[in-house]
């Protein structure tokens, strides 16, 4: 029984499964890039981002009697079941390949054409009847067509994102109020600071992540300006007059996105800057995340020897050769997503700055960089959030009992004592190991009554009156 089938390009011919949608151009990506091993099929988004690009552009065809109906009909038809999740496995190149995005858009162009086929009664391969570049990449290059995908892809991954933090954002807030009464130490450089509420250190995780909302929404509207109708270099050879606008019309009602057509469509197909903006957000909102990581470790260290001012949920045995140890390992795996998050934006800037002329052929790896940070952060986040935030659990005694040895409290007294005999008082507490409390009694510097006023930790948790 024949397996496959025979296609041809310019190359010559290619044998392609027999029941692959794909075709030869398709099977010669497979054949040269084995790179990554992260499939185009594992980002939906990007694939929903290249069926509505196909979509807009047949619809404007079509408006501009450009594409037959029947054609028009079905490739629309096409689109909406690629863009419903269908089919997504007929998208097996690797992320990372040469050529700048032309293996993933006639991987799409003959997809759908595969599928007009099939509707039309056709064989799979009679591309006289549908063909992948005549019809499907009617007025469009790959140069246009393909960075609008990836930017309605990143979009659509923006939102997930988001939601994501959103979340995450809400957990840490519900630990800010449920240990609202928890008095600890705060610190400054891992010396004794000042007290605080572990409330107010959890509070301020969620006032840290929230500010990256904005932020990430505000770089992401980047994306909304295309350049559909550019064609190979921005001057619209071989598209219609008006198209660029339509078809950007088209995309919006699609999508649901804002898009627009670019007012000068050269520049749009070289440019690269709204990918470096949106990457570094996803760089910032990676570098806070792993700062809160270390600050998780830090509060939880021990049991003995530590910080233990935190419990986080026990996961895993910690070690092969120490009974009892449990380590935090979550927080751990979180740090390291966070750094190859920095290091792939590092890539998304290189690539950027490696543009010339009238394109940049690095998008491919420019794109997979930023796709996987998205992917990356969220999952990272599920995780922190579910298996690590949620569970924690105060040590109340054991932060209140810092709080009491502290010699950070003498900072409170600078006010009503002064600065020299503050200092005085914080170094005979530490080299002798009497308290600040009995010492500034002992000196007879304020009565037990004021004293009892201002060292109470609750007092020094806001500004106040002197």
């Amino acid at each position: 029984m024949q397996n496959f089938r025979k296609e041809s390009d310019l190359l010559g011919e290619l044998e392609v499964p027999k029941d692959a949608y794909y075709g030869v151009q398709t099977q010669r990506a497979i054949n040269n890039f084995k790179i990554s091993g992260q499939l185009l099929s594992a980002y939906p988004e990007f694939i929903t981002g290249l069926a509505y690009v196909k979509k807009a552009a047949a619809t404007t065809n079509f408006e501009l009697e450009l594409l037959p109906e029947n054609l028009y009909h079905c490739i629309s038809e096409s689109c909406d079941e690629i863009i419903g999740g269908k089919y997504h496995e007929q998208f097996p190149i690797d992320m990372i390949q040469g050529g700048a995005g032309t293996s993933v858009n006639m991987n799409a162009n003959e997809v759908i054409a595969n599928m007009v086929l099939e509707k039309l009664g056709k064989t799979k391969g009679d591309y006289q009847f549908c063909s992948p570049n005549d019809h499907i990449n009617l007025s469009q290059s790959t140069n246009d067509a393909y960075p609008t995908a990836i930017k309605l892809g990143l979009l659509m991954m923006n939102q997930k994102l988001v939601n994501k933090l959103i979340s995450i954002v809400g957990s840490f807030r519900n630990k800010g109020l449920e240990f609202k009464d928890v008095i600890k130490m705060g610190r400054t450089q891992l010396q004794d600071a000042v007290p605080m509420t572990l409330g107010q250190e959890f509070e301020a995780f969620a006032a840290n992540l929230e500010e990256d909302i904005d932020k990430l929404n505000n770089n992401a509207k980047l994306f909304v300006e295309v350049n559909m109708g550019a064609t190979a270099i921005g001057t619209g050879l071989n598209a219609p007059v008006g198209y660029a606008v339509l078809c950007a019309k088209y995309l919006a009602d699609i999508s649901g996105f804002p898009i627009v057509s670019s007012p000068n469509l050269v520049e749009a197909t070289s440019d690269t800057g709204a990918y470096v903006i949106y990457s570094s957000a996803t760089k910032r909102l990676a570098v806070k995340l792993s700062k809160i990581c270390n600050d998780l470790r830090l509060l939880s260290s021990g049991p003995r020897a530590g910080f233990y001012e935190i419990n986080l949920p026990p996961m895993q045995p910690g070690s092969s050769i120490m009974p009892g140890k449990v380590n935090p390992v979550i927080p751990e795996v979180v740090n390291q997503v966070c750094y190859k998050v920095i290091g792939n934006d590092l890539t998304v800037t290189f690539a950027a700055e490696a543009g010339q002329l009238q394109l940049n052929v690095m998008e491919p790896v420019l794109s997979h960089a930023i796709m996987e940070n998205i992917q990356f952060l969220c999952n990272a986040m599920d995780t922190l959030r579910d298996k690590c935030i949620n569970g924690i659990t105060a040590n109340k005694e054991v932060c209140l009992e810092m709080v009491r040895n502290s010699i950070g409290i003498v900072t409170a007294l600078n006010p009503y004592i002064g600065y020299k005999n503050s200092t005085k008082i914080a170094k005979e507490a530490l080299e002798s190991g009497k308290s600040v409390y009995n010492l500034v009694l002992e000196y007879d510097l304020l009565s037990k009554e004021k004293l009892d006023e201002i060292l109470n930790p609750e007092h020094m948790l806001k500004p106040h009156k002197f």
